[in-house]
């Protein structure tokens, strides 16, 4: 049974372990967060969503505009596309006056606007994905509801532009977004982008020699279709207007009437001719049902967990305020995807904005992000739902996990066909049916083994997957949570580094083990940087963490003799962390050797985080310590950027002042006017693997567990800060 902590004192001891229950957790309030003049554009626009959906909100010069986004519209080039935006005008410029307010109400999950008597509510719905935006004035005036589209037509995707596809420098000459089908008639319109049957599936499919098993392949892009529906009761179709805005132009569908109230809907859905998506939401569903019910759900939301400080303890402290409530905003925007079918993508999740605001030398269309939109980056991936087992999100993890679930196939098949053995290959860069980018795969030239990446940052990174079935079995563990669906996965994800290793050797020598009858991990990665590994640690500690996890619970949960014979012989063969010395110390090494340092991580900080081998209540954390502040490379690599995790790190091993400092500056207000819009870092704004890896780092300072399972409270918040209450899991 989980341990509800909650009012858990900062004058308590660092370190102290305490393992009794706590009391019960009173009701749980989050603050509103409230503007009070307009924005400027979409860039200063606040985050509301609710199921599978994502709304950017903003007004400008007396207009509400809204950015609407469901997960899972994928196109044919796997870019991901917004559902279009919403402008909303009422005749009297009510909105400008002085007591205009924009509020984000965190415990009802919707967004108020409100001034000279026009009151506006926003919200989605979280059972339904459907999107109301209900108006009422004191008095009646001519309103106007435009659905504005930048894919009235079709648009050649340019070469500068070709990073929100998959193509990406592989880009074709006739690369095209294609125009939306829209239909207006009276008081409702209907739009929807159908897939063509051709797609980066078969570009892909081609590029990487797997054209003898594509009809074997999981697709979700042929003849997918996207589609809206939106109501617009008391307004009729007046027609359609042409107009600019920031630098996309775009055509409106607009619907007028003289209306003192109305509630406008709109309903997104996805599907595919598999049948595994499908288009569901009903369009009768009441406002009224919907307001109270999704009110509930995310008061439930807040009740799982929380974060703040001690109002009482007289201690005001800027830097703790502002990391606590940004860890909230940026909480709820993870929870607006808890009903979806695809997760929340590091580079922008849901709440992308005009790129250019993101980097001025993208002037593109809303539908624009870096890295792509069907693209699993799992390196960054996984920052986003590591927090959601302390927070208890398990519903909105499970999406994660399901997605890998539906790639499975697709990383066997490849092994199958390419070395002609068991075991899932997810590489790094992969598309969303689980093959590797095709321009991130390369180009193999004549005798290359060709389920290799030809990639200088990503050939031989295969060990990303385990962290995504740790994360089940963590939540197995710690919740009892059934990973029943998740069994396959766990097992193929490890089964593949014996096999393949094993294949490897045979290959090219005459002995498929060391003396010592364990594995050669090589040709191996440590993550992006230290490549042509031997025995990389970070993926030694992932395989021993994973395989004793997974024999864990394949015991517990009954399992046949051979799968625990299975685990066993697997956790056998994995080899030792390697060790050097630094100055005369020990320290974790990145590997036993390597042949050069490609990117900027720091994986010999991986068996602290995420693999939890070394940390407070842990033995030999002298050895990690050790790694941090005397590896040059561990030293040079330090910063708050992106998915950097210095954070987390110093924070699991009781630094508390480096923790401080560090989480400080990664939950520091972001450039944008919501604070938890950070920068593009390494990827794109708002950036959300930036955001997992804070909500960790806070996270890591308030509580971690020994490997007894006892709880230590408050192993890395510093006493200047005050008493802090949370309850975490």
């Amino acid at each position: 049974m989980i341990a509800q902590l909650k009012y858990i004192l900062a004058t308590l001891a660092v370190g102290s372990i305490i393992t009794a229950n706590a009391e019960k957790s009173a009701d749980y309030k989050p603050e509103p967060y409230t503007w009070t003049t307009q924005s400027h554009n979409s860039s200063e626009s606040m985050p509301c969503g609710g199921h599978d959906i994502g709304l950017n909100v903003w007004v400008e010069n007396g207009d509400v505009l809204i950015y609407m986004a469901q997960s899972g519209w994928f196109d044919e080039n796997n870019t991901l596309l917004k559902a279009g935006r919403l402008r909303l005008h009422v005749d009297g410029n009510q909105l400008d006056g002085a007591d205009f307010k924009q509020t984000l109400n965190l415990d009802g999950g919707n967004i108020e606007i409100c001034g000279g008597g026009l009151t506006i509510n926003i919200w989605a719905d979280t059972e339904n994905p459907m999107i109301f935006c209900d108006v009422k004035n004191n008095v009646k005036a001519r309103t106007v509801l435009s659905f504005e589209s930048w894919r009235y037509k079709d648009r050649i995707v340019s070469k500068d532009e070709c990073q929100q596809t998959s193509y990406k420098w592989f880009i074709k000459e006739d690369c095209t977004t294609f125009a939306d089908n829209i239909v207006a008639e009276r008081n409702k319109l209907t739009f929807t982008h159908k897939n063509r049957e051709t797609t980066i599936f078969d570009f892909t499919v081609e590029h990487e020699k797997l054209n003898d098993i594509k009809d074997q392949l999981y697709n979700p892009l042929a003849g997918r279709l996207m589609q809206g529906v939106i109501n617009t009761p008391g307004l009729n179709f007046e027609g359609t207007s042409d107009g600019t805005y920031t630098n996309t132009d775009f055509r409106a569908w607009n619907f007028a009437g003289a209306v003192k109230s109305t509630t406008i809907s709109v309903a997104l859905g996805t599907s595919t001719p598999d049948g595994i998506e499908k288009i569901k939401f009903d369009e009768k569903l009441k406002p009224a049902i919907s307001r109270k019910r999704s009110s509930a759900w995310w008061h439930s939301f807040w009740q799982r967990s929380y974060i703040y400080l001690d109002p009482k303890n007289g201690v005001q402290n800027d830097t703790a305020a502002t990391m606590v409530r940004n860890y909230e905003l940026f909480r709820y925007m993870l929870g607006c995807n808890a009903k979806a079918a695809w997760p929340m993508k590091f580079n922008g999740g849901l709440f992308t904005f005009d790129p250019v605001y993101s980097n001025p030398k993208c002037p593109f269309t809303p539908d624009f992000r870096n890295w792509g939109g069907g693209v699993m980056t799992a390196q960054n991936q996984r920052l986003v739902y590591w927090p959601m087992l302390k927070s208890g999100d398990l519903d909105i993890l499970r999406v994660q996990l399901n997605t890998y679930k539906r790639m499975l196939g697709n990383a066997v098949k490849r092994s199958q066909y390419y070395w002609g053995h068991d075991g899932a290959s997810f590489t790094e860069q992969m598309e969303n049916f689980g093959l590797p980018n095709p321009a991130e795969y390369g180009k193999p030239k004549a005798g290359n083994d060709i389920g290799v990446e030809r990639n200088a940052w990503l050939e031989y990174l295969w060990d990303t997957s385990l962290e995504f079935c740790q994360m089940a079995l963590e939540a197995n563990a710690h919740y009892n949570m059934d990973i029943t669906d998740y069994e396959e996965l766990i097992w193929q994800c490890l089964h593949f580094f014996d096999e393949h290793y094993r294949y490897v050797a045979r290959k090219n020598g005459s002995k498929e083990l060391t003396e010592d009858k364990k594995l050669m991990l090589y040709p191996g990665s440590g993550a992006e940087t230290y490549k042509m590994a031997y025995n990389a640690s970070s993926t030694i500690a992932a395989l021993k963490t994973v395989g004793n996890a997974w024999l864990t619970y394949a015991q517990k949960a009954g399992k046949d003799s051979t799968t625990i014979a299975n685990a066993q012989t697997l956790i056998a063969r994995i080899p030792e962390l390697p060790m050097h010395t630094i100055e005369g110390y020990t320290c974790i090494a990145p590997a036993v050797a390597w042949a050069r340092i490609q990117n900027e991580e720091t994986p010999q900080m991986y068996p602290v985080f995420p693999w939890r081998m070394y940390g407070v209540g842990r033995p030999n954390i002298d050895v990690a310590i050790n790694t941090w502040t005397k590896d040059p490379q561990a030293i040079k690599m330090k910063s708050i950027k992106g998915w950097k995790q210095d954070n987390i790190w110093a924070a699991c091993l009781g630094l508390a002042d480096e923790a401080a400092a560090l989480n400080g500056k990664k939950l520091a207000n972001g450039p944008f006017r919501f604070p938890a819009f950070w920068d593009r870092g390494f990827d794109w704004a708002p950036d959300i693997n930036r955001g997992g890896a804070a909500m960790i780092g806070l996270q890591e300072m308030l509580l971690q567990y020994a490997p007894d399972g006892s709880k230590i409270l408050l192993p890395a918040w510093p006493k200047r800060w005050g008493n802090v209450i949370f309850k975490l899991n």
